[in-house]
């Protein structure tokens, strides 16, 4: 063979190799196109494929992440909030990824938004408030399942703020101080119940036992009296006084 053919034909060689190598990381995934037609995929490692005839789609397997922007939400009561979210998704079946939807990163996140609008709008604001992961949670499902022919497993859906109007605010921040004030009330209140049923019992027992009353007398004296400072006045019945004076009063009538 003429010599001047083996060059051209070992630099025709040397011109294809790099289109005929593909490296195939571990985390990816290469779908393969044989004029046209999906023929299989290509798995980590050095592979080979006809330059011309055969094309490969990289597709990467890792866990991504789709940053859900704002939405106008409108809920189940007529509040309007401002939501977004943030989603996580993993591809699972390469080929159906390429060939079952344009672009995927795109499609996911618009599903998202979509769903996430439609799930808020069924619930009411205090439903949105108070059940955030059950609610991340449907919507995580739904977009799942639609995602499904697309060979896409939706990881896990978490809301990240919900922003509410200023006047929205400012009417849950009174309801919620109404609230604390209803309860410091409430508790005041049974506060009072329980110290006069005690007072009632001590009353009682006080009353039923002879001299009860003069020990007790006596015991709280004995408490004033610890202290130095403080003042003690005995109040004496009006007819405690009379007694005393007319015993005065006989006594001085026994002299005469």
């Amino acid at each position: 063979m003429d010599p001047t053919i083996l060059i051209i034909l070992g630099y025709a060689v040397l011109a294809i190799l790099p289109f005929a190598l593909k490296i195939i990381q571990e985390y990816e995934r290469g779908v393969v196109f044989t004029l046209g037609k999906y023929t299989g995929i290509l798995r980590p490692g050095l592979r080979v494929i006809i330059p011309l005839i055969q094309t490969v789609r990289r597709v990467d397997l890792r866990v991504k992440t789709v940053d859900v922007p704002d939405q106008q939400c409108i809920t189940k009561d007529n509040v309007s909030v401002t939501v977004n979210a943030v989603l996580f998704y993993k591809i699972e079946h390469p080929d159906k990824a390429v060939l079952n939807v344009e672009d995927y990163e795109y499609a996911v996140s618009q599903f998202a938004q979509t769903t996430m609008r439609n799930v808020i709008g069924s619930v009411t604001l205090d439903e949105l408030l108070a059940r955030r992961d059950q609610i991340s949670r449907q919507i995580r499902e739904l977009v799942d399942k639609a995602t499904d022919e697309w060979g896409i497993n939706i990881e896990s859906v978490e809301l990240k703020k919900i922003d509410l109007p200023e006047n929205m605010i400012r009417t849950m921040a009174k309801a919620a101080e109404a609230e604390r004030e209803r309860r410091a009330v409430i508790l005041k209140a049974e506060g009072d119940v329980i110290a006069a049923q005690n007072l009632a019992k001590a009353a009682k027992i006080l009353s039923s036992v002879p001299g009860a009353l003069h020990l007790r007398t006596l015991q709280s004296i004995n408490d004033l009296s610890s202290d130095q400072s403080n003042t003690v006045i005995f109040a004496v019945p009006l007819e405690v006084l009379k007694a005393f004076t007319g015993f005065q009063e006989s006594v001085k009538k026994g002299k005469k």
